[in-house]
């Protein structure tokens, strides 16, 4: 069965790849192990942020953010998106003194949206946070969106601009023949001329057929949420020196997660909590809130992720073959930049001029 372009992955940035693709006139096919958003796309912590990127990441975090700002325009769904704001806060002058250097430099490049925020400032956002907190970078057109309403949305929208998903179909084989490459998936060949890996933490299984060896390590993020609570919080909250995500939705539940990590089975396609981790997590959302004592969590879980070692992704070409290309390794900060590296994969495949400076998330740098 031949197609314009195989996509292998659909979660955020595979849905994202097909939609513009199928815009420009291509007729995608995108090729999933399982089912769209079943692991990180559609289940991580939902955070829409420039806040505390990378730099190298800020100039397409940025071109991200005015895409989410007219979702709707894009995939005919809010996709839950709520720009509720987002602030990193300072629990020491030490913490307060990073967070200015950091908003010091990223002005110099030219970028505002953070901007530094005093103690009573901090307070008069959120004056139920700690008085240990000093202070804190504020990003006001930040927020946060439901990730599996998001990735059905795009994949809907992929669809119905002329993309076919399959589902349940892992890639078995994958060989060049002249200008066509064959993937073979459930004992039937698939031929098109392009090629678009965003297989996530499984990218290496697809770069390894390629000749491209990664340093890819599957993680697994850990979310939990609360029973419902008055409404308390309403922008996005982070920590400066130790990890934390947590917000409170519109129905008063309040989630909580950050950088500790579950266990990973990747034969089983399966993430497992550690619950030491979780009380980690737990207890820093209560030192820094203490309304949340004695709170009862209700639901915890956790989604496999790929993780680079310089945490930022790989968004480029093949190092090996033409006409194929690489998404993949957002290190559990992704899901922001899903609608524009659709658009930066679909410039690359039609020779387009890409707008923003891509080099440093080359594959080559591992090779």
């Amino acid at each position: 069965m031949h197609y314009d372009a195989i996509i292998i992955g659909a979660g955020i940035h595979g849905c994202s790849a097909a939609l513009y693709l199928a815009k420009a006139g291509l007729k995608p096919l995108v090729l999933e192990q399982s089912y769209p958003a079943r692991h990180a796309s559609g289940v991580n912590a939902g955070g829409v942020r420039r806040l505390g990127r990378h730099f190298d990441e800020i100039p397409l975090s940025v071109a991200a953010m005015s895409i989410w700002h007219n979702i709707e325009e894009l995939v005919n769904d809010d996709c839950g998106f709520r720009k509720t704001g987002q602030i990193k806060v300072a629990e020491s002058e030490e913490d307060f003194s990073i967070l200015k250097d950091r908003v010091r430099n990223l002005n110099a490049l030219g970028f505002v949206h953070e901007e530094i925020i005093g103690q009573s400032e901090l307070r008069n956002i959120v004056p139920d946070i700690s008085h240990h907190c000093c202070g804190g970078i504020l990003c006001k057109d930040d927020g946060y969106a439901l990730p599996f309403q998001t990735v059905l949305a795009f994949r809907n929208a992929s669809i119905k601009a002329g993309a076919t998903f399959l589902n349940n179909h892992p890639v078995e084989k994958i060989k060049r023949v002249g200008d066509i490459w064959h993937i073979s998936s459930q004992n039937i060949n698939y031929e098109a001329p392009i090629l678009v890996n965003c297989s996530g933490a499984w990218a290496h299984k697809i770069t390894s057929l390629l000749n491209e060896e990664v340093p890819i390590k599957a993680e697994a993020p850990m979310l939990m949420i609360t029973q419902r609570l008055p409404k308390f919080c309403n922008p996005v909250v982070g920590a400066t020196s130790r990890p934390l995500s947590f917000k409170q939705f519109e129905n008063g539940t309040v989630l909580i997660g950050g950088g500790n990590r579950g266990f990973v089975d990747m034969k089983k396609q399966n993430a497992s909590l550690d619950l030491n981790g979780l009380s980690k997590s737990a207890r820093t959302a209560q030192e820094i809130f203490p309304i949340m004592k004695n709170i009862r969590v209700v639901r915890c879980w956790a989604g496999i992720e790929g993780v680079m070692p310089d945490e930022i992704p790989v968004i480029s070409p093949s190092s090996t073959y033409p006409d194929t290309y690489h998404v993949f390794g957002f290190s559990a900060h992704g899901f922001q930049l899903g609608p524009i590296t659709g658009r930066i994969i679909t410039d690359l495949v039609l020779n387009n001029k890409i707008e923003f400076p891509i080099e440093k998330f080359s594959i080559k740098r591992f090779l």
